[in-house]
């Protein structure tokens, strides 16, 4: 099983879409895998089209993990149903071995996690959230979704993860806000988590007739190397229309929805592939224009 927190410092960079993009790309290829909602937002288990019923949110297994029983309260993901309605588990329309028998399961967010979202957490309550995993053997795959912070959730997150994929856009603030992010990482692991590493950094929305774009992509390669991972997710015009009806991209009707899929199909692989500690000097220092 591997557990990876998809992570940003900054708002508004489409962390979540991320997310369940990876998600959506986890089930159409057989891989099964658990969604934790640490935001307490919510917003992924929105996304996703869980439907719980007097299953333990999130924020409540953390308050006792250790009788949390996460198997008893995990909430399987709507999208399960819409692609065995679909009968096909990839973005070409070729069903993939299994994939009608996919396991998507979510523990639910709720704002009740806030209680743990601030800076002074000690080693014990960081220790909540790998406590509940403990109970995760089913899965192959778990992605946390984190809040755009660095307080108690992210770092308890990252105290139960085995990588961090970092989400920024091709922007200024959120490049500065990454390098930021690995600095912390660096931190973290050297004070909590010797074994976490970094699994790559995600440029999102990006706007391939953006120059703006274009200067920050070549900015961030020559800053994260190869810890910059492909293929880049182009900005999607209809994401919030797909996340509003509850639905996975892979099984989203159109051409748009369709090269989208495959992107996060890639992006998924390299991903898992990923996950070595960044060799020295990977990440540079240097001025932002």
């Amino acid at each position: 099983m591997q557990v990876v927190s998809i992570s940003s410092l900054k708002g508004g960079v489409g962390k979540t879409s991320v997310t369940t993009g990876l998600a959506s790309a986890a089930l159409a290829a057989g891989i099964p895998t658990l969604v934790v909602d640490l935001d307490p937002h919510a917003d992924a288990s929105t996304a996703l089209g869980v439907s719980p019923d007097d299953q333990l949110d999130i924020g409540r297994m953390l308050k006792s993990p250790r009788r949390a029983h996460l198997a008893d309260n995990v909430v399987p993901s709507g999208w399960v149903e819409h692609a065995r309605l679909n009968g096909r588990g990839s973005a070409n329309g070729r069903k993939q071995p299994g994939a009608a028998t996919s396991v998507l399961d979510v523990a639910v967010g709720s704002a009740y996690t806030g209680i743990y979202d601030r800076p002074d957490l000690g080693r014990r309550d960081l220790r909540r959230l790998s406590a509940v995993l403990a109970g995760a053997g089913n899965y192959e795959l778990v992605l946390v979704d984190c809040p755009p912070s660095l307080n108690g959730l992210t770092r308890m997150a990252w105290s139960a993860s085995d990588k961090v994929a970092l989400v920024a856009e091709p922007g200024l603030f959120s490049v500065a806000g990454t390098e930021r992010t690995m600095r912390a990482i660096q931190l973290f692991r050297q004070e909590f988590a010797p074994k976490l590493s970094p699994a790559g950094i995600v440029a999102n929305r990006v706007r391939s007739s953006s120059a703006e774009h274009t200067f920050r992509l070549a900015e961030m390669e020559s800053m994260f190397g190869q810890l910059l991972l492909s293929p880049h997710i182009p900005e999607q015009a209809n994401w919030q229309q797909i996340q509003g009806a509850a639905h996975s991209i892979h099984h989203w009707p159109g051409d748009s929805a369709k090269n989208a899929a495959g992107l996060f199909d890639a992006l998924l692989q390299n991903l898992l592939n990923q996950g070595g500690v960044a060799p020295a000097g990977t990440v540079r220092d240097r001025s932002l224009r």
